[in-house]
Formats: structure tokens, C-alpha cells, sequence
């Protein structure tokens, strides 16, 4: 049978072409989604700053808790930090002493604003960390004097201000380097000058150590301690970026999720594909049973058709899928997702998984479609060829019942799901067994909108009398047809406006809580709010500082906030307790974290910081704020001794005053009224979009392909139209009147599971079941569906109208 396939696909090219581009794309997906997931398990940055030095000693990068696995074992989990945990100075002493050291070299990191441009500054005495060597001038001596590297564009003698963590200051540059990092700007203190504005007495951010040579290996194991630990080969890029660790971890959710779902669409489209192919060739499978061919030979056929297309298209997809995952790694560079020197790692594996997913994905939709026209009687296939009815099988309704039930129970559980980490993969597949249960029970869908819309279809004289007809005797065409145009729409709005509804929440409880007049951009330092603070007119002003803690391995996003005035300039909706005194000792917990990790007003809460430090505090309020202003507010002072970058955002509350005082206080940073900065702080979806945003291309493909492939299976049919004088403008009236039918259809139903999913989802994230749904932004994906549609069967039957009705008839034959 498999050379038989192969002869039908010879003779049936146009039958296979929506099924061929169906599945080229899923393993075009699958292959760049499979870059990004091994790029997130096995990729890794090299160093840069830290090229030269063969072993990094610096702080542990995980925060680890024992877990309890039952039957007396335990497991110890890691989980990464978000920022470096800085090691104690003295180890370098200890280094040094170790056998076969030959010498170390310590530095400190920390952010700088030179002229615009965001800079790292270190102590000139880790420059042979990389190495950097001096192309003019000489090395930094006193407080006030700086080396730039090459690419900074200063010159030896020029004066610079610079705004670092612990203010702004003027720099005479007295050297410049004849290196530049390909990924960041380097400035370069006096040792002294580098370690008070890095701000952190006594640490530092890591430890070159340099072998003697010639001599053997050192063993550092016996000097390390503090939770200090070594690291070699490309784990040194790991401590010099830790942004490259955490787009790793997204990498992995969103490589696997969005593959999984690609795989999973396409199955679903490639089942409502062939399933249209079969019932255009139900006369032809009809013939062959009535002339010995078993059901096992039909299905066998029907299998190595799906193969045979599978495996084509599956090895030319695996090679456009790799073009898509350099793509969608300079995307994500670009929205600033993925750091620049996160390497794409590129294997066999993903575009040899792609094509055997493909593969597996086409055989499964040929069994599934052909399970009923293999099992058909020859007598009854010739009839239904003739005069195809649309019946529900038993075992049809039954599996789409079950699917409707999978769904119910799905939202149920989307609904109570509080965390985006949790609510992501569960809000796609809800919308997926949803489209699922829809394609199943398609048919009855498709019988049921046909007897509603006849009546209005008829309003339109002869085209609308031609098309409520068709669509009453073709009414199994308009339930393939609506499959993939409600899969569009429900996939399309669920990713959209989860996005929306999460982004409309986030910026209504920011405006809610908003109380002050102005609002310093991010990256404003101690000294400049301290200016701030002495500015006549000025009632209060909190510095704040976002982060993110565990509790346990469960990641919290968190604002550490001055005490001082809090409540003037900033209004969490606290409902149990108070921030009267909040201050050192004290966290308030948004009620959302609250209820997952089940405290109340008084209860101890323990934590890691972002760089691991453990905190132990107690639980002072709970607020209902919680999107708009993260998950915890901490204690401003304890937090940032324990993050990379402790520039803050400035919230002033100073309703007599203008801009123009804050801003001739503070030169150069940005002030903002309450609007604009309640704007500015919208949550940035981007990545998101681009990356789901293939799902919904991918579905718009097939919507495209099946609609034209019924559309060119109707030429007999149209051809018979204009032998009894029907017009050609009539024809292609009726067919636009049919196409908007299913349209309607569609979009009713991709709306309703939309708004069933997104329902769930925002009960759960957001405490309100009313998603944020724009008018305009479901207008377009409508109009979208609706204008994709109509081209993809207008195109199609101009061609077919094009030949006299005669030849077609006879090309038909």
C-alpha cells in the first residue's frame, strides 16, 4: 500500500498541499523551539572580564533547600539567584596561601552612568583579570581619577561626571585601555574609590586565582568557605552574567511550552486536514472497498500518505526551523530577553526530534481521520459521496464530551491558580481541549449555526438562497472548515488578552496606589534622594528598590521601600494590619502570597534575598495590591546591601512644587508626574507576543490551507452552477456569503472558548472573572479571520471560474 500511496500522492498533489504546509510549519517550530529549550539546558556565556583567570572564586549561585521525598529519603534542590553574593575579602589571604597559588586577584563590580551610557565599574587592581592593558596614560592613583576602556570614546585628561550607587561625582581620566568588552562598557578606580562606591565593606565580588607555573593543579578545596565556590571553563560566564542564568530558565519554560503547543496544534489541524482530504475522496475509497480493499489496506494507504508527506515536510521544516531559532534568539536579544552573549547551541538533536515529531504528529492524524471511512461499507461510502450527510458518530460525540469535561475541569483549576509560572502552560491547553472538544463536535455545531443563519442567508436572494443550501448539503465541508478558524480566533484572543488583562490589572492597582506628586526614574542614587529629601517644599519621599526573594525554592517578586512618609507617597491597600513602623524586622505580604504560603498578620516569614542571605522577619500587614506592586514590601535598608544594583526609583510627594525644582535638585535624572510614571510602568509583553505570536501564524496557515482546499475541491460544482445559469458574480457571492457564515460560526465559538479560558485566568491571577478585553484589538482579530478567510476561498474559485464550465467539468471527470 505504501507504493500505492505513493502513487496517489503523485496524482493528488493539490489534496495533500494544506496537510504539507501544515506540517512543514509544526516541525519548523518544533526545531526552533527545541534551539531555544537546549540552548536554556546546555548553553552558557563565556567570560569576558574574567577570560584570563583560570579559576573564579566567588559566591555560590543557587539558593539549596533540603526536600523531603517520603520513604525517609530527601532530595537537595537548587534554585538560581538572582543576583551575586558577594565573598568575604579575607579569602583572598587564604587563597594566596594555598599550595601551588600563584597569586589572586580580587575586584569589586557595580553599575555607572557616564554620559549616558550604563557602564561596570571595578578597581583598577582586576584589570589582569581579562587582561586590560593601558594604550595611554597610567593606572588610577587618587579618588577622583578613572581609566576608560577603548570603546568609552574619552580621551587621557578629559573630565567626566559619573553617577554610581553611592552618587555623582566628577572623574578626571588619566588613562584609557587598549581593550573593550564586546558586551559592556568598563570603567576602571582607584582601588579605595572602587570599594566605597561598590559600597560593600569587607566583600567582594570574586576572586581571580592564578596557578604558579609550571607547577601542579592548586586544591582550593580546604580554603573555600562563606558558601564560596570555584569555577572554571564557561561557569565563570555564568558569575559574570547572572542575567544569562535567568534568560536560560525562560528559555526552557518557553522553548518547551511553545513546542508542546506547536505539536499539539498541529496535530489538530493536520487531523481536520486529512479528514477534509478523505471526505473529497470518500467515491474514490468507496471504489476501492467495493473492489477488495480491506479496511487494514485503506487505513495502510492513508497511513503511508501521511508518512510519506510527513517525512518531506518534516525534513524541509527541520531545516527552515533552524533559520527560526537564530531568529528568535536575535529577537529575544533585541527586546532585551536574551543577553547578547548567551551562545544558541546548535545540535543535531533538535532538528532530527522536529522531523520525528512530524512524522509521528501525521501518522497519528491519519489513523484518527480514517478510523471511520476505512470502516465504511462500499455500498454506503458511494452514497454518502453522493449525498454526504453530516451524522455524528457515537464514538465522536462520546470523545467530545470527554474533552468538554477535560476542559470544565481544566478552568477549574486555572481559576484557582495564582502565579503567571503555573497559569501559562494551564491557560493554553484549557483553550486547546476547549478547541478540541469544539472540532469534535463540530458537525453538530455546523447543523445547528446552518439552521439558524438560512433564514438570513435567504434575505439575499439568489446567492443567499445557493448558499444556505450548500451549507445545509455541505455541511461536514463547514465543520472542517470551522475547526481551524475557531482554533485561530480562540488562540489569537487567549494570547492576547492574557497579556491585556494581566497588564490592565497591573497598571489600575499602580495608579490606585499611587499617592505621590513626582516619581524619579529607576537608577536614582542614595545621594540624589537625599537631595531630594532637602529640597524645600518636599513633605516625603520613599526610595524604592525592586528585587525578587524565595521563600523556600518559590520565587516572590518584592519592592524594599524607605519607612519614612510611605504613606503619603504610596498606598498598597492594606486590609489586616498596619505600616505604622514598618521598618527593620517587618515585611507586608500582598494577599495573593499570602494565601499560597499561608500566613497572616504576626506570622514569622523566613526568606532569601536576592543574593541568598537569609532574612527572618515578621508579618506586619497584608495588601490587595499585589500586581501592581509585587508580591512583598521590605525593609529598604536590609535589602540593598543584597543586590547588583541599589539605584532606586524615587516617589516624591511635594504637591506645591513643580518639576522644574526636582529637576534643578537633581540634574539629569528623569521626573515624572503620577500618569506618566504609572505608563512607564506598564509590564512589558513583548517577548511573550513574538514568541506565541508564531502559535497564532501557524494557526492562521491552516485555516488558510483548508479553506482552500475546499474551496478548489468545489470546481465540479461550480462549474454545474454556471451550466444552469448562474452568473460568475453570483458565484463568487455565494461563496463569500458561505465563507462569512463559517466566519460567524467561528468566531462565536473561538470567542467562547477564549472567554472561558481567559475567565479562569483572570479569576485566578487577578480576582476579578472580567478579562481586560479591548474592542478594537478583537475587532482586528475578527476582521483578521474574516479577511483571511474570504481570500483564501475567493483566490481559489476566481482560478476555478477562469475555465469554461464544460472543461472543468471534463478536467473534473
Amino acid at each position: 500500500m505504501v507504493l500505492f500511496a505513493l502513487r496517489t500522492l503523485r496524482h493528488r498533489r493539490a489534496a495533500f498541499a494544506g496537510a504539507f504546509v501544515a506540517l512543514l510549519c509544526a516541525s519548523a517550530l518544533v526545531c526552533g523551539c527545541g534551539m531555544l529549550l537546549e540552548t536554556g539546558l546546555r548553553g552558557g556565556a563565556a567570560p569576558e572580564r574574567y577570560a584570563a583567570a583560570p579559576v573564579l572564586v566567588a559566591g555560590d549561585r543557587y539558593v539549596r533547600e533540603t526536600v523531603d521525598k517520603g520513604d525517609g529519603e530527601s532530595k537537595v534542590k537548587a534554585k538560581a539567584l538572582t543576583d551575586r553574593r558577594w565573598v568575604p575579602s579575607s579569602l583572598a589571604g587564604r587563597l594566596a596561601a594555598v599550595p601551588g597559588v600563584g597569586r589572586v586577584v580580587t575586584e569589586v563590580t557595580f553599575p555607572a552612568v557616564a554620559g549616558g551610557r550604563a557602564f561596570r565599574g571595578h578597581g583598577w587592581e582586576s584589570a589582569g583579570l581579562t587582561p586590560f592593558t593601558l594604550r595611554s596614560g597610567r593606572a588610577p592613583r587618587a579618588g577622583d581619577e578613572l581609566v576608560a576602556d577603548a570603546g568609552a570614546g574619552l580621551a587621557a585628561g578629559a573630565r567626566v561626571d559619573v553617577e554610581t550607587p553611592a552618587g555623582r561625582r566628577t572623574y578626571r581620566v588619566v588613562g584609557v585601555t587598549a581593550e573593550a568588552l564586546p558586551s559592556q562598557g568598563t570603567l576602571f578606580f582607584a582601588t579605595g574609590e572602587a570599594r566605597r562606591l561598590a559600597g560593600r565593606p569587607g566583600l567582594v565580588s570574586a576572586i581571580g586565582v592564578f596557578p604558579r607555573a609550571g607547577g601542579p593543579a592548586p586544591d582550593l578545596t580546604l580554603a573555600l568557605a562563606g558558601g564560596a565556590v570555584a569555577y572554571t571553563g564557561d561557569e565563570r560566564g555564568a558569575v559574570e552574567f547572572p542575567d544569562a542564568e535567568q534568560a536560560r530558565l525562560k528559555l526552557v519554560s518557553l522553548g518547551g511550552a511553545l513546542g508542546g503547543t506547536s505539536l499539539l496544534v498541529a496535530i489538530l489541524v493536520v487531523v481536520g486536514t486529512f479528514a477534509l482530504s478523505a471526505q473529497q475522496r470518500q467515491r474514490e475509497i468507496a471504489l476501492l472497498r467495493a473492489v477488495a480493499a480491506t479496511p487494514a489496506q485503506v487505513r495502510g494507504m492513508l497511513s503511508g500518505e501521511a508518512l510519506l508527506v510527513g517525512a518531506v515536510a518534516g525534513a524541509l521544516g527541520s531545516a527552515l526551523g533552524v533559520g527560526l531559532g537564530f531568529w528568535l534568539r536575535s529577537a529575544f536579544v533585541a527586546l532585551g530577553a536574551m543577553p547578547e552573549n548567551l551562545r544558541l547551541v546548535v545540535s543535531p538533536f533538535p532538528a532530527l526530534a522536529a522531523p520525528a515529531a512530524t512524522v509521528a504528529a501525521a501518522w497519528a492524524a491519519a489513523r484518527i481521520s480514517a478510523r471511520r471511512t476505512a470502516r465504511i461499507r462500499p455500498v454506503e461510502a458511494l452514497g454518502e459521496a453522493a449525498l454526504p450527510v453530516a451524522r455524528l458518530p457515537l464514538g465522536r460525540a462520546l470523545a467530545g464530551a470527554a474533552c468538554a469535561a477535560g476542559g470544565v475541569a481544566l478552568t477549574l483549576v486555572l481559576s484557582g491558580l495564582t502565579s503567571e509560572a503555573a497559569s501559562g502552560p494551564v491557560t493554553m491547553l484549557t483553550a486547546l481541549v476547549w478547541t478540541v472538544a469544539v472540532a469534535l463536535l463540530a458537525p453538530a455545531l455546523a447543523g445547528a449555526a446552518v439552521a439558524l443563519l438560512a433564514k438570513a442567508l435567504r434575505a439575499s436572494r439568489v446567492a443567499g438562497h445557493l448558499a444556505a443550501a450548500n451549507l445545509r448539503a455541505g455541511s461536514r465541508r463547514l465543520a472542517s472548515v470551522i475547526t481551524p478558524l475557531s482554533l485561530m480566533t480562540a488562540m489569537t484572543c487567549t494570547i492576547l488578552f492574557a497579556q491585556t488583562t494581566m497588564g490592565d490589572a497591573a497598571q489600575e492597582q499602580a495608579a490606585a496606589s499611587a499617592r505621590a506628586d513626582h516619581v524619579l526614574a529607576s537608577q536614582v542614587s542614595r545621594a540624589a534622594a537625599d537631595a531630594v529629601r532637602r529640597v524645600p517644599g518636599v513633605e516625603a519621599v520613599t526610595e524604592v528598590l525592586r528585587t525578587s526573594v524565595r521563600v523556600g525554592l518559590e520565587r516572590f517578586p518584592a519592592q524594599a521601600v524607605t519607612s519614612p512618609g510611605l504613606l503619603a507617597t504610596l498606598d498598597p491597600g492594606v486590609v489586616s494590619g498596619s505600616l505604622d513602623g514598618f521598618g527593620a524586622g517587618s515585611v507586608a505580604v500582598s494577599g495573593t502570597a499570602a494565601s499560597r504560603l499561608g500566613v497572616t498578620v504576626g506570622s514569622p516569614l523566613r526568606l532569601a534575598l536576592g543574593d541568598g542571605a537569609a532574612a527572618a522577619l515578621r508579618v506586619s500587614a497584608v495588601y490587595e495590591r499585589g500586581l501592581g506592586l509585587g508580591d512583598l514590601l521590605l525593609p529598604y535598608e536590609l535589602v540593598r546591601p543584597h543586590v547588583d544594583d541599589p539605584t532606586s526609583t524615587v516617589l516624591v510627594s511635594a504637591p506645591t512644587l513643580g518639576r522644574a525644582e526636582l529637576e534643578r535638585a537633581v540634574p539629569g535624572v528623569a521626573v515624572l508626574d503620577r500618569v506618566e510614571a504609572t505608563a512607564a510602568s506598564a509590564p512589558n509583553a513583548d517577548v511573550n507576543l513574538v514568541a506565541m505570536g508564531l502559535i497564532i501564524a501557524f494557526t492562521a496557515i491552516a485555516a488558510v490551507n483548508t479553506l482552500a482546499m475546499a474551496t478548489s475541491d468545489r470546481s465540479r460544482e461550480l462549474a454545474l452552477l454556471r451550466l444552469v445559469g448562474t452568473t460568475r458574480r453570483q458565484v463568487l457571492w455565494m461563496l463569500r456569503l458561505e465563507t462569512l457564515a463559517a466566519v460567524l460560526v467561528s468566531a462565536v465559538t473561538g470567542t467562547a472558548v477564549s472567554l472561558v479560558t481567559l475567565a479562569a485566568f483572570s479569576r485566578g491571577m487577578t480576582g476579578s472573572a472580567l478579562p481586560y478585553v479591548p474592542l478594537p484589538a478583537y475587532l482586528a482579530v475578527v476582521g483578521s479571520a474574516a479577511a483571511l478567510a474570504l481570500a483564501a476561498t475567493l483566490l481559489p474559485a476566481r482560478v476555478v471560474l477562469r475555465a469554461r464550465p464544460v472543461e472543468a467539468l471534463g478536467a473534473r471527470a
